[in-house]
């Protein structure tokens, strides 16, 4: 163990960075990433060199992101983050979740920048990008050892995941929460069978992941649920919505959040191919509610959806923000990404 945690933070080869992953990528395909690592799950490994560990965002409201890896082996048919992949010369479709990259060297670039005299301890969003408890984290650790490190440097963290894995670190998520805050958010669309097992294939059970969220709850730290995004014509009808705000209300969550799909560059590209292959009998429709290259849904769609989430909220006896805003968190990371969403706590 000791072993594994030295080369991660000081590794002795030294890995490509994404700069020249996409010039590899570019001039000989992902063929050229010749120390890319295939591992059990099919998917293969490059580890790189990373320049910075927190990135600077401008139009969100949070300033600070971290993302340990890129790409995601979850593969949901809607991930916004699916049309960054092509920063690196890399498709959004197959190759978003075949194709990850590792920041080996993250940890001893975090700890520089957080010793630096001008951090604040702003708040950091953690996963905004790819999920930073994807199965390789079992790995790298690199999550828990980020985790390690804004808490020894007092910084507050959002966390966005879909991985139940998150559970392994809730020592460090109270540990965080004593020194600055920790707000995670579990990413539970809908727990319908068909549509997880079509539109996450790779993620855990929606149930396992509501698991995830009671226990975090029971050890005292603030997490909620994100019921993003609503797939239109998949999970958006009431009765898929009213199951999956029930069993969200059982297990716990502090809040819950909703938004409805949008689709944007190439994550648009490869889920209309999806749609296409998964539910031929509703490409006329999405035509009608997406024209032409339209990232939202009408303004009048998106009204009633979140009319109808609220409403089953109430049913659930989870009450409004308004009603309650002593502990206002910040907005969850994957839902600001996606361009604007209603949350509501108990």
């Amino acid at each position: 163990m000791e072993k594994q945690l030295q080369d991660t933070l000081f590794p002795l080869t030294s890995h490509p960075t994404t700069r020249e992953v996409a010039g590899l990528v570019k001039t000989g395909g992902v063929d050229a990433l010749t120390e890319a690592q295939r591992r059990a799950d099919e998917a293969r490994y490059q580890e790189i060199t990373c320049r910075s560990a927190l990135n600077r965002v401008e139009g969100m409201p949070f300033r600070w992101t971290l993302n340990p890896y890129r790409g995601c082996t979850h593969a949901c048919h809607y991930c916004f983050a699916r049309r960054y992949h092509t920063q690196f010369e890399l498709g959004a479709g197959d190759e978003f979740s075949s194709i990850i990259l590792v920041k080996t060297n993250l940890i001893a670039v975090l700890r520089r920048e957080l010793d630096r005299p001008a951090w604040t301890r702003e708040l950091v969003a953690v996963g905004t990008a790819t999920d930073p408890y994807q199965p390789i984290e079992g790995h790298y650790r690199l999550t828990r050892a980020s985790l390690e490190a804004l808490a020894l440097a007092s910084t507050p963290v959002g966390l966005v995941t879909k991985g139940p894995m998150v559970v392994r670190d809730i020592d460090m998520l109270q540990e965080l929460s004593r020194r600055a805050a920790a707000t995670v958010y579990i990413s539970v669309p809908s727990i319908d069978e068909d549509a997880w097992r079509r539109l996450e294939p790779g993620t855990a059970h929606p149930l396992q992941r509501l698991r995830a969220v009671r226990a975090l709850a029971d050890a005292g730290i603030r997490a909620g649920v994100l019921m993003a995004p609503i797939v239109p014509g998949i999970t958006s009808d009431r009765e898929r919505l009213a199951a999956t705000v029930r069993a969200i209300a059982d297990h716990g969550a502090r809040f819950v959040g909703a938004n409805v799909l949008h689709l944007e560059g190439g994550t648009r590209t490869h889920f209309l191919e999806f749609l296409s292959r998964e539910y031929p009998e509703l490409m006329d429709s999405y035509g009608d509610l997406y024209p032409g290259l339209t990232k939202y849904a009408p303004d009048g769609f998106r009204s009633e959806v979140r009319s109808i989430v609220r409403e089953l909220q109430k049913e659930a006896g989870l009450s409004s923000r308004e009603e309650d805003r002593s502990e206002e968190p910040v907005q969850p990371p994957s839902m600001a990404a996606q361009g604007g969403f209603e949350w509501e706590r108990r």
